[in-house]
């Protein structure tokens, strides 16, 4: 299980050392007797100008710490679906259909396939919320095979961060480390059970890529670490560590054009991971502070009048009586750093007041018509049952879905089955254009005449069908698309994104 994530730089669902920072310490418990210890890796390093040998022993050394902290997590679901008539559409259609004219809902159990890592050595396990979400009973694995039954503490679909717990003492836990030392370039390990039970405690190993890679998505605003150390489905909510076996970042998500690993994966930083667990552990809930606007990123022309950051979030509204107002932030004007660091990506607003809690103070600068202001601002805190998000980034509404996908399409109709000589099919949408430099056609393979007849696994019956399925997703997303061939029963399967 694996998320695949919409970026809105519109690229992209479906995851020892002395302890530097003691996850205890967040957590508030003193069990913590059994955290992996690497001291062998750091002389290792150290070692590793006099003896070459030892870079590859630290890769083993790590390994040898790390494995017994990883769990994989088997999640079943109770999936209810709504059972279709074989017949739909035929002049048998009334003979299966139920008396009351109302559709069958049949119910079967899901197994789902993720990853996670021991925090404390009482019990408490951190993977991601999509691992977990909806599951009725969770097993853990752990990397000795014993198989025990685990209850979720809490869970946060925002960071997509969850805690776990099992009824036992003395497990090991792995060291934590701290975002602001990890650096791009730097080497890093991922850990987990990649596609498969029979694969568990997978180690690929690759460097970090890239930090601060932001996405939009329905659940907030969120920033990532970017590796290319080999990330599948089920890694989801295994460890990313470095070469100390310090944890940096919990495996939640890929940008894949295929389903599978296409060398970019993305990583919850560990700062906000031991956050969000520090708060679901003592609360069952994570509290969140709110400053009271929303906000567009400032054009390039805006930017280059006035000399802005290239970061610049310029404010569309200001929520009355929210922590924004009460300062004298206003309409318009356009913030340019918090606590006197420069914004670089405009997203990057909401992920910083999104990881503040209630009551803190931030300064916020602003420029209002060329002159620059700081406000000192106390944050609020996001009303119960609201679902507005923190400092909403305003998107431009969706284009056409045609427009996303780099092709047009219709409805079959009983003309177009005709003028395409189609047989064996009734039902579907047709590809009327497509492309040529768009991914569907040089990716995808899709061509003019196919007709899609799943996506997403829906059954496509219709343009308004496809459409549903397309607009439900976020920016970027990753779905499976099954195609049959014009004049021929073949079909073939294949993946597009939402761009």
């Amino acid at each position: 299980m694996v998320a695949v994530v919409a970026f809105v730089t519109g690229i992209m669902f479906t995851t020892m050392g002395a302890n530097v920072l003691q996850v205890g310490d967040y957590v508030g418990t003193e069990s913590k007797a059994n955290t992996a210890s690497n001291v062998e890796s750091e002389a290792l390093l150290d070692d590793l100008e006099n003896n070459p040998l030892a870079f590859e022993q630290v890769f083993i050394s790590v390994a040898d710490h790390v494995n017994p902290t990883v769990v994989q997590i088997r999640a079943e679901k109770v999936v209810r679906q709504q059972s279709v008539n074989p017949f739909q559409g035929s002049p048998f259609e009334d003979f299966f259909t139920p008396r009351n004219g109302e559709p069958q809902e049949r119910e079967y159990r899901s197994q789902g396939l993720g990853s996670g890592v021991v925090i404390q050595s009482d019990g408490y396990i951190v993977t991601n919320h999509h691992v977990i979400d909806g599951a009725e009973n969770i097993q853990i694995k752990f990397f000795n095979g014993d198989l025990v039954d685990a209850e979720v503490v809490g869970s946060d679909a925002q960071s997509d961060i969850a805690v776990i717990k099992v009824d036992l003492n003395n497990l090991p836990a792995i060291n934590t480390g701290a975002s602001e030392t990890v650096n791009v370039g730097q080497w890093a390990m991922a850990f987990g059970s990649p596609l498969s039970e029979d694969l568990q405690n997978t180690v690929t190993s690759g460097i970090i890529s890239a930090l601060g890679r932001y996405t939009n998505g329905a659940n907030g605003v969120q920033t990532y670490i970017q590796t290319d150390a080999a990330i599948n489905p089920g890694n989801s909510g295994g460890p990313l560590v470095d070469l100390r076996g310090n944890l940096i970042g919990i495996n939640t998500a890929i940008f894949t054009r295929t389903g599978g690993y296409q060398g970019i994966g993305f990583a919850v930083p560990v700062n906000a991971v031991l956050d969000v667990a520090e708060q679901l552990i003592e609360n069952g809930e994570v509290e969140r502070a709110r400053l009271g606007v929303q906000y567009i990123s400032a054009t390039k022309a805006l930017i280059d009048a006035l000399d802005l950051p290239s970061g610049a979030a310029q404010v569309a509204q200001v929520v009355p009586g929210g922590a924004a107002e009460k300062a004298g932030i206003l309409e318009g004007d356009v913030i340019t750093a918090l606590d006197n660091q420069e914004l670089e990506n405009a997203l990057a607003l909401s992920s910083i007041i999104g990881s503040k809690r209630p009551g803190d103070k931030i300064d916020i600068t602003v420029n209002r018509e060329g002159s620059m202001e700081t406000f000192t601002v106390r944050l609020g805190s996001v009303p119960e049952g609201s679902q507005e998000k923190n400092g909403e980034d305003l998107n431009p509404p969706e284009a056409p879905v045609s427009e996303m996908l780099g092709f047009k399409f219709q409805t079959l109709t009983p003309d177009i089955i005709r003028e395409y000589r189609l047989e064996g099919v009734d039902k579907g949408v047709i590809i009327t254009q497509v492309d040529q430099s768009s991914d569907a056609y040089r990716e995808a393979g899709l061509r003019e005449g196919q007709i899609i007849i799943e996506a997403d696994r829906e059954r496509i019956r219709s343009a308004e069908d496809f459409e549903k399925v397309v607009k439900q997703m976020d920016k970027g997303d990753s779905f499976l698309v099954k195609v049959q061939q014009p004049g021929a029963e073949q079909t073939i399967l294949t993946a597009l994104v939402k761009e």
